[in-house]
């Protein structure tokens, strides 16, 4: 059963998650803040586990010039007695291409690239308060072209 504080304090994490994406806040221990150190990630791009992955976000973020992540219709789901719960949401998420990018690319090419989807993650609740263990992404649609990602980079197939 999911007590009102802790939907509150779990969409209140995502929202700070969201937030510090946009704002680059990337400083210190900035991760522990918001994941368990055996967090596990799956994304488009790829799967990554332990806290030290999530560099990995900062370095992403910096193939864009600005984003903005919004998440609405956080569902959560509490499993009291295991101090455990599961929560998902949709996430429309926008990305403003670098001018030199959009220079490589034809004079009409899209400043962004938006993609509408939805995340899903497990959460432990630690003496910290509520941390996301487990993360994924799942995009459904997307507008605009991604950046070009270095050759090591090969985005996931679809699912």
């Amino acid at each position: 059963m999911t007590t009102q504080t802790d939907h509150t304090e779990i969409s209140m994490l995502i929202s700070r998650f969201f937030r510090v994406l946009d704002e680059r806040r990337f400083e210190g221990d900035w991760a522990r803040s918001y994941f368990t150190d055996d967090v596990r990630t799956v994304t488009p791009l790829g799967a990554s586990d332990g806290i030290e992955a999530m560099d990995d976000t900062s370095e992403a973020l910096e193939r864009y010039a600005r984003t903005q992540h919004i998440a609405s219709d956080v569902l959560v789901d509490v499993e009291g007695v295991s101090g455990r719960a599961k929560a998902s949401w949709n996430a429309l998420m926008t990305h403003v291409h670098h001018d030199v990018t959009l220079q490589q690319r034809d004079k009409d090419a899209n400043p962004l690239f938006t993609v509408g989807g939805y995340y899903k993650a497990e959460l432990r609740r630690t003496r910290e308060g509520w941390r996301i263990s487990r993360l994924s992404v799942r995009a459904i649609w997307t507008t605009g072209e991604p950046p070009v990602l270095p050759s090591e980079i090969q985005p996931m197939p679809a699912a």
